[in-house]
């Protein structure tokens, strides 16, 4: 067999670089796929107290909302199929492919829509295996996209490891470590996130109060703080433009989206804090050129109101203008009066974010019009130098977790990139 066909990876470890090429096995050789006895809606509560939580597909990997009695759980996991420490459990429907290992906890899982591979680990470790799993492509042989993972499927799929255990643990450590960095920088944004919102509720008036709970020293004389709608700021000219993305007769029709041109932007677009111009629609700019209402420009506070509500964004371009969907409202301040980024933070705090939920649990739609949004109150200090001090700290904030999660994305492209170097490329066998 040539070399360049011999089932070796780009990268191995030195003390396996002369052992045998790796081996290639379906899944079906390597266990019987697996699952839970059924449990029927009526078996399940939502109350947790004396009962076992139960993982449907919609909560798998996240938080339990329905539970099984104990008696019913201690039944079926003695009779009949049950995950085993270490096993890896595979959602089979939705996102296919979600890998959780099981730790020993009590816990159920829904049929079918949960399965695994009942690994005796002869062959290859779960540790392995649980990377291993996470190089397929969940696809049918067809190269469509597999919709829900039947047992035929599971069985099917090949992945690729070498026969030596210890060169399988070596490679799981290298890449069990790495995880451990990605999970404790995740842990620190976590942190940097709390402390933002802890910092939102301290630095901004609680509902019916006049001045927050903490005030920079060189305030902490200048009184109390105007509550004031924003209809009274569009009146007085501080908020010198208001409007949505409602284009009337020139709402642009699908046909007319490019790859070139203006951008079109809407909620999905917000990305922390910022307009990320990546994914958005664009439209060609004579056509563009047309637009009236919904034209936004460079420094404007964009408000997703419709579908998605509460998202912000500051809008960062060198362009001229930029087109809004009807998801979105911008603000336009006089800086004098306003800041710009006061308001930004103004608009996430949870006095704010009161208002809003308030007016949505109302309506049978999930939005927030413009007209209602004028009758919402922001609280402001009387002097501006105290806006933008209030603005930079939590802005600063901001780009520290910012750097945080591109540090993260680094480490997960890191890890990307070390998987095609310690596993084969399949693209060449």
């Amino acid at each position: 067999m040539n070399k360049e066909k011999q089932i070796l990876p780009e990268l191995r470890f030195p003390a396996f670089e002369k052992d045998d090429e790796w081996i290639k096995e379906s899944l079906g050789k390597i266990g019987k796929p697996l699952m839970c006895k059924r449990i029927f809606k009526e078996q399940t509560s939502t109350s947790s107290i004396n009962a076992i939580p139960f993982y449907k597909i919609g909560t798998f990997g996240r938080e339990p909302d329905a539970y099984i009695p104990v008696d019913l759980y201690n039944k079926f996991k003695s009779k009949f199929s049950f995950p085993n420490i270490g096993d890896i459990l595979i959602s089979a429907s939705g996102t296919i492919g979600r890998l959780v290992v099981y730790d020993g906890s009590d816990a159920y899982f829904q049929d079918s829509n949960i399965v695994w591979i009942g690994n005796d680990e002869t062959q290859i470790s779960n540790t392995l295996l649980f990377y291993c799993y996470s190089t397929l492509v969940w696809q049918t042989s067809d190269g469509g996209i597999i919709k829900r993972l039947y047992n035929s499927n599971l069985k099917e799929m090949e992945i690729y490891f070498p026969k030596c255990h210890k060169e399988q643990q070596k490679i799981a450590d290298c890449l069990s470590s790495l995880d451990e960095v990605i999970t404790a920088e995740r842990e620190k944004l976590t942190v940097l996130k709390d402390h933002k919102k802890g910092l939102l509720q301290q630095l901004f008036p609680a509902k019916g109060e006049t001045t927050p709970k903490y005030r920079f020293p060189e305030f902490e004389n200048d009184g109390d703080w105007e509550a004031v709608t924003i209809q009274k700021l569009i009146d007085d000219k501080t908020i010198i433009s208001h409007l949505d993305g409602n284009h009337g007769a020139l709402y642009p029709k699908s046909e007319e989206f490019s790859n070139q041109g203006v951008p079109y932007i809407s909620a999905n677009d917000f990305i922390n804090g910022i307009v990320d111009f990546k994914n958005c629609k664009r439209i060609p700019i004579e056509r563009a050129k047309k637009f009236k209402k919904g034209v936004a420009k460079n420094g404007d506070i964009l408000f997703a109101h419709n579908a998605t509500v509460g998202p912000v964004a500051r809008l960062e371009t060198e362009l001229d203008f930029v087109i809004l969907s009807t998801t979105a409202t911008y603000f336009r301040c006089d800086n004098m009066n306003l800041c710009n980024n006061y308001l930004l933070q103004y608009l996430i705090t949870p006095n704010f974010i009161a208002q809003y939920t308030r007016v949505m649990s109302q309506s049978t739609r999930n939005q927030v019009p413009i007209t209602t949004q004028r009758k919402f109150h922001l609280s402001l200090p009387k002097k501006i130098k105290e806006q933008q001090k209030i603005a930079n700290c939590l802005s600063s904030m901001d780009d520290l977790i910012e750097e945080q999660v591109k540090k993260i994305e680094g480490l997960k492209n890191h890890k990307k990139g070390l998987m095609q170097q310690l596993f084969p490329d399949t693209n060449k066998l």
